[in-house]
């Protein structure tokens, strides 16, 4: 039988525990191997015909990890343990599992994007639906949320990651993928001495209606603050503009948004949280992977026959 994504947890780390960087199609060759999984149970796929069972219990436990800091992703397909790793598979030695990872902060953070949205337009669903009351809509919805949850969490640390400049030409990349700068155009700016301005939306053909950006990676613990913004405002009105856009891979002190809110010039804040729903939203570093169509009897037309 092909365990649960939590059951997994534990016997990844232990597959991991040595420091290898191990491609994740070993890993579900090796823990197939650990369960004893029969070849119809390797083989198996889920209902969407895409992936195979295993595969993507594996991938969910890996995402779960990677959420807490457990795991790290090098690159792409690799998978390698890190220090807390370690140390929760030595306090944990006999399950790892949701419970322990809600013990980080990180985690605490993606299980709570999976949960304050609203995907069915009434109250937010429930972190694990009661999979034998829950309808197919509800666990689809659920399982829906969570990944946009998943994925937000990936897509911050890979902008983390980015170099100054490559998060800058990020940036543009996704105002231009929202649509600003249609009639105009989005440009990269960002140098040194570039002066606060590392972006310039042109909203119209000949550059007279401008938009100005700043980008700016901060660690998650380190906020955006006041003199940053008053920076961003000195750099606006250098330029003779008097609209901006500050966005930032941490958030926002009260300090820096009541500044953004006293001064003449409009000053639009994106914060992380922020910057990666528009990224997942507008398709910027992520693919779609698997579409899922739910039916229901059609009453009408039997009773039109």
């Amino acid at each position: 039988m092909i365990p649960d994504f939590q059951t997994l947890m534990r016997p990844l780390l232990e597959e991991l525990s040595d420091g290898a960087t191990r491609r994740t199609r070993d890993l579900v060759e090796s823990l197939s191997d650990r369960f004893e999984l029969t070849v119809e149970e390797q083989q198996a796929m889920l209902p969407s015909g895409r992936q195979r069972q295993v595969v993507n219990r594996i991938g969910w436990s890996i995402t779960h990890l990677f959420q807490a800091g457990l795991l790290s992703r090098p690159a792409r397909g690799l998978v390698a343990i890190t220090d807390v790793g370690r140390e929760v598979l030595a306090a944990h030695p006999d399950r790892v599992d949701m419970k322990v990872l809600n013990g980080f902060e990180s985690y605490r953070e993606f299980r709570s994007r999976s949960t304050r949205r609203d995907t069915s337009g009434g109250r937010p669903l429930e972190a694990e639906p009661d999979a034998e009351a829950a309808s197919p809509e509800d666990l689809l919805a659920q399982a829906v949320t969570e990944n946009r949850a998943a994925v937000e969490g990936e897509l911050l640390k890979r902008a983390l990651a980015l170099s100054p400049s490559e998060f800058e030409r990020l940036v543009v990349r996704l105002l231009e993928r929202m649509g600003y700068g249609r009639s105009g155009g989005v440009v990269h700016s960002g140098r040194s001495g570039d002066a606060g301005i590392d972006g310039i939306i042109s909203q119209d053909p000949l550059g007279l209606d401008r938009i100005y950006v700043q980008a700016k990676r901060y660690a998650p613990d380190q906020s955006v603050q006041r003199p940053a913004i008053q920076g961003f405002v000195g750099a606006l009105m250098g330029a003779q503009g008097d609209r901006g856009v500050f966005i930032t891979t941490s958030s926002f002190s009260s300090g820096a948004r009541a500044e953004a809110e006293r001064v003449n010039a409009r000053i639009e804040l994106i914060d992380g949280l922020r910057l990666a729903e528009l990224m997942l939203r507008h398709g910027v570093g992520v693919q779609a992977e698997t579409t899922v169509t739910l039916h229901q009897l059609d009453e009408d037309f039997f009773e039109s026959l």
